[in-house]
């Protein structure tokens, strides 16, 4: 592995730090959470477990409940002395938003404008937030910084970019700081086995193509084969979900020092198309990959690659695992890890694939 990440203070100068982590069972939530506690921190996990897991929530004090829940939120700010928010939660899934874009608006955007209340309320003003490279849409130029224009595809990348927007008028108007950070292909798993990648529905390439032909006769469906690409599939920038979540502890220690709000781009400035991933996946798991063709999916630009140079410079972050098949083979050791420990749901028919 290459690359380091920049030093943080020594979790002695950390402890009992109590950090609220919305959508702390997730995904990226959870590294997110064990980097924190690694730190010393603790974090308070708030999940409503709709696509979260419990098993995921191994770091801080579980609280079962919904960022909307006003009230309950305003609980957790007045039992816990919370100095920052991490905000994952959100609802995720480009396809699903294109059909119902209101239930997007009123998770995604709705239930945040709660959350910043409530942290209002209780004085809480340092805020870091899960974004994505969603708002760019197709780029007019690569690699993407971060200020191209935001022409999102999606009505989530439309509800990413709203937040956004809103946390600048908090910020103005209330005296909040806050960090947007935003994701490019957020893959792999924590390399010590202990979270991992677990939606439901999956719809990320790297786990379908793991889990691919489990079943007889399955095969991974790739979404689209007439990009204007050289492989006419679609181009990823691929960053490994530990080096996601220590950006965001890098962020957490740049606003407590009174670092001023700001948005940063999170990737390897390296693309790879849905074919050169598969191909990848298939000298991780040692065996080929049936596909299945069809045609493209509304929402998925092209290409997106990233310009990280300003994550670099300001936060000091530097991705540790950039080396997609260090990415890749991190993601299989979870994969087979999880399938002995628990059944990985799956519908009898083949799931699609998103590029990312």
């Amino acid at each position: 592995m290459r690359g380091a990440r920049r030093d943080v203070p020594a979790p002695s100068a950390r402890k009992d730090r109590f950090i609220l982590v919305t959508g702390g069972s997730g995904y990226v939530g959870s590294h997110a959470a064990k980097a924190l506690a690694r730190a010393g921190f603790h974090p308070i996990i708030l999940d409503n477990l709709s696509t979260g897991h419990v098993e995921l929530a191994r770091w801080g004090t579980f609280e079962k409940g919904d960022v909307g829940d006003d009230l309950r939120v305003k609980t957790l700010f007045a039992r816990y002395p919370i100095s920052a928010v991490m905000h994952f939660a959100a609802h995720a899934y480009v396809g699903e938003s294109m059909g119902d874009p209101g239930r997007y608006y009123l998770n995604n955007v709705g239930k945040s404008l709660v959350l910043l209340e409530a942290m209002r309320a209780s004085g809480v003003k340092l805020f870091i937030f899960s974004s994505s490279c969603a708002v760019y849409g197709t780029p007019l130029s690569l690699p993407l910084k971060e200020d191209h224009p935001k022409n999102p595809l999606s009505p989530y990348g439309k509800s990413k970019q709203m937040v956004e927007e809103i946390l600048e008028d908090y910020c103005r108007a209330y005296g909040f700081r806050a960090v947007c950070l935003r994701y490019f292909n957020a893959s792999g798993a924590d390399p010590e086995g202990e979270t991992g990648e677990l939606h439901d529905p999956e719809t990320h390439l790297i786990p379908l193509a793991l889990r691919a032909g489990m079943r007889e006769g399955e095969a991974l469906r790739v979404f689209g084969s007439d990009y204007p690409t050289a492989d006419g599939t679609c181009i990823r920038d691929y960053v490994h979900v530990s080096d996601v979540a220590a950006a965001h502890m890098l962020a957490l220690d740049y606003l407590e020092k009174g670092g001023e709000s700001g948005v940063f781009n999170l990737g390897n400035g390296n693309g790879f198309s849905v074919r050169q991933v598969i191909q990848v996946a298939e000298r991780v798991r040692g065996e080929k990959i049936r596909l299945a063709s069809a045609g493209r999916r509304p929402g998925d630009p092209p290409v997106l690659i990233s310009d990280s140079t300003k994550a670099r410079r300001v936060l000091g972050w530097e991705p540790a695992i950039p080396d997609l098949e260090t990415i890749i083979a991190s993601a299989w050791t979870w994969e087979q890890k999880w399938r002995t420990l628990r059944a990985v749901p799956a519908d009898t028919k083949p799931k699609p694939v998103r590029p990312g």
